[in-house]
């Protein structure tokens, strides 16, 4: 499916990432990143394989350091994106045979984990000001600052996203339904995957009733799955995104499925769409919105829903208090995949729409283990077809971003340190 839209490249070659330059060495943050790994490893079921002579955790999964003064220095910087850039400039790696998702969810179970959710103990918390950034401010998330956010991401190379999706091209949590999707994960297959999500966005259009004749509109509509799948049951749909490539590839697929005449796409933010529908629907949406807008979204579902209307909003949550610890601060997330975006709590998405609109937010579903396996074919996807998306201009730097990207966010989905939800709107 390479041949969809000529790739757009923002990663060419390695030197083209400065920031992961190896940071000027300071030795008091280099003895208090040593000493942070020391604390974390102490009863942490894995190991950190610092050099040939330090070795620390209670064994399991083990990653081993190749640059320890490279590591230390990152860590020492800052907190929230030292880890994750150690990793794609390559100062540490999983010991072979060990998944790189597995190695990360000790760590992850600590933060999910109500009696362990610190890494560190409570006097080592009070000094992380000292190596915790705050997100920039060119991050913020008005019109143009959200346009070019999701830009950066939505728009990077749609042969790119072509390669480890399925052929509907649905970027969100799959429903695999029954059992436990993440008892074994090693059988996740990219075979299951696309009834999985067919499964899914039937989910969505039979909560808001759906049906032939019914006016939808769908905020942040990707590449027009959930779009296509309303309009083959007979429904108007106005599908919306901000991402230019992504929008030009929507009407592709719309056109393909033979339902043209039924969605219309709109390079459009959603604060300026007009209209009344009877199901307003937004997948995966809400984390890219920031908190600053997140009563301005529900304002805007509102709005546009006709009476009797109801909405479905699909989203990534986290525990209040982790939302509430990080939300000034910049992670590696925010860094080098989602800038300007923001996981919201389930607490407050109850809380902002009772507060600043008529809606009541009720959840119906819960897919964090549905998300976890999901990423996991995904990843086996990515890394099975790395040659075909290397030879889009990407490098190894990329890889292993995306690779750990991928891994993060499924050790945070088995651990339930995130969550993925289906909510139903409805007026009070």
């Amino acid at each position: 499916m390479t041949d969809l839209l000529p790739a757009v490249v923002h990663q060419p070659a390695t030197e083209t990432w400065p920031s992961l330059a190896p940071p000027r060495s300071n030795p008091v943050r280099r003895y208090g990143a040593a000493t942070a790994i020391k604390l974390i490893a102490k009863d942490l079921p894995a190991t950190i394989h610092l050099d040939s002579n330090r070795s620390y955790g209670l064994g399991g999964p083990a990653m081993r350091v190749h640059r320890t003064s490279a590591f230390l220095d990152r860590l020492g910087q800052d907190a929230g994106s030292g880890f994750g850039e150690a990793y794609l400039a390559g100062d540490w790696d999983p010991e072979p045979g060990t998944d790189l998702a597995d190695l990360l969810v000790p760590f992850a179970e600590r933060f999910s984990n109500e009696e362990t959710r610190h890494l560190l103990p409570k006097w080592a918390q009070s000094l992380r000001w000292l190596v915790t950034r705050s997100q920039p401010g060119e991050q913020e998330n008005d019109r143009a600052g959200a346009r070019e956010n999701i830009s950066r991401h939505y728009d990077l190379s749609n042969p790119m996203f072509s390669e480890f999706l399925d052929p509907t091209l649905t970027y969100s949590a799959a429903y695999f339904g029954g059992g436990d999707p993440t008892a074994d994960l090693a059988t996740a297959s990219y075979d299951e995957l696309t009834a999985a999500q067919l499964r899914k966005l039937d989910s969505i259009l039979d909560a808001a009733g759906v049906r032939s004749g019914s006016r939808v509109l769908d905020i942040g509509c990707g590449w027009a799955s959930l779009a296509i799948r309303a309009a083959q049951r007979g429904a108007w749909v106005t599908a919306i995104t901000i991402a230019s490539q992504q929008a030009l590839l929507a009407q592709r697929k719309i056109a393909e499925a033979g339902v043209g005449d039924r969605v219309q796409v709109a390079l459009r933010d959603y604060r300026d769409q007009i209209g009344e529908f009877d199901a307003v629907l937004s997948v995966e949406m809400i984390e890219a919105v920031g908190e600053k807008y997140w009563p301005v979204y529900f304002d805007a579902i509102e709005r546009r829903l006709a009476p009797g209307g109801v909405g479905v909003v699909q989203a990534i949550v986290m525990p209040h208090e982790r939302m509430l610890a990080t939300r000034n601060t910049f992670t590696w997330v925010q860094k080098y995949i989602f800038p300007g975006g923001l996981i919201p709590s389930i607490k407050v998405i109850e809380d902002v729409t009772a507060q600043h609109t008529g809606l009541r937010a009720e959840v119906i579903r819960h897919l964090g283990p549905d998300y976890a396996r999901t990423l996991r074919v995904w990843r086996n996807r990515f890394i099975e077809h790395w040659p075909a998306i290397g030879a889009l201009g990407f490098d190894d730097t990329f890889r292993r971003m995306w690779e750990f990207y991928l891994a993060y966010s499924e050790a945070g989905f088995r651990t339930g340190y995130l969550d993925d939800v289906q909510l139903l709107l409805t007026r009070r």
